[in-house]
């Protein structure tokens, strides 16, 4: 009986977007042979954004030397990495691992960390873009962003920004537990406002007050994930979030038959999709593009 632990930085068990990616990582290793319960035991913590049960969990599932240990986003991959330097960790949507210091390069990780990353900072600035497709009147904008994406994404947007006709207004997410709705209601001032969520990870556990209060100020808004939209908001455009983690199921299948995980290097996405909600389009009042129609990888009515 082979032991893999499963650290997930801020959805919770009973989350519909968790629950896609950690059906995707238990798919991928029955493909591959590996069956919890018969093969395999896989053991779930759940740090639900808090860095200090993100470390008490990170430590617990050191402490049962498991074989090898997936790691949900770049907060549990941070602390699994400050926990252990010999149990290989597989990452599952992770920003710019190699400016974050996870990893040496993207073709040779080095060390017991490599696995599939979300984007690089430079991919923020495609939503400002596509806000400006959905929204040309806008010419000020709040970005709502993580710390962990707060230099660098913060950065592309801002240098795409003065060509765009564009004012940034940041608005920084330091831990799950903060409150952002003053911040996005002191900003609004009238038609030309706009909203980018553009981080990963903590923002997802506060989607529905966001939505809420782009819809309640009849703001347009580019999410960075798809489950955004699902719930109601207007547009996204991302990685597929679920995939990163059937494919870490490939490289736990290999470091489980004895790869090391340095010599495994880390992957970029390779799709993206464009998801519309029409209904809160019509709501808001905002005509989609045709250009932006065409390329819609999913249309919610």
């Amino acid at each position: 009986m082979r032991r893999i632990g499963v650290l997930a930085s801020i959805l919770p068990a009973d989350d519909p977007e968790w629950q896609l990616r950690g059906t995707a990582l238990v798919q991928g290793l029955q493909e591959r042979g590996w069956t919890n319960g018969r093969n395999v035991r896989i053991e779930y913590r759940w740090g639900l954004g808090d860095l200090d049960r993100l470390r008490k969990y990170a430590a617990e599932l050191v402490a049962l030397a498991p074989d090898v240990i997936v790691a949900g986003g770049g907060s549990a991959t941070e602390v699994l990495r400050a926990a252990t330097r010999t149990v290989p960790i597989v990452f599952a949507n992770v920003v710019d691992p190699v400016g974050n210091g996870l990893v040496a390069s993207l073709a040779r990780p080095g060390g017991n960390i490599t696995g599939f990353m979300s984007y690089e900072f430079g991919f923020n600035a495609k939503y400002l873009e596509l806000l400006k497709q959905v929204a040309p009147r806008v010419t000020r904008v709040a970005i709502v962003r993580t710390f962990a994406n707060a230099v660098g994404g913060f950065g592309a947007i801002q240098a795409l920004a003065p060509s765009l006709g564009v004012e940034l207004t940041p608005i920084l997410i330091r831990e799950a537990s903060d409150d952002i709705s003053p911040a996005i209601t002191s900003f609004v001032r009238g038609p030309s406002d706009g909203l980018i969520v553009a981080g990963d990870g903590v923002p997802q556990n506060q989607r529905h007050p966001i939505i809420a209060l782009a819809a309640a100020h009849r703001l347009p808004a580019v999410y960075s994930s798809r489950v955004y939209v699902a719930d109601g908001g207007l547009i996204s455009y991302s990685p597929d979030r679920s995939e990163p983690y059937r494919l870490a199921a490939g490289y736990v299948d290999r470091i489980l038959k004895g790869d090391n995980p340095a010599d495994l290097p880390v992957q970029q996405p390779t799709k993206f999709e464009t998801v519309i909600n029409l209904k809160t389009a019509r709501a808001l009042g905002f005509e989609i593009p045709a250009s932006v129609f065409a390329r819609a990888d999913e249309v919610i009515e």
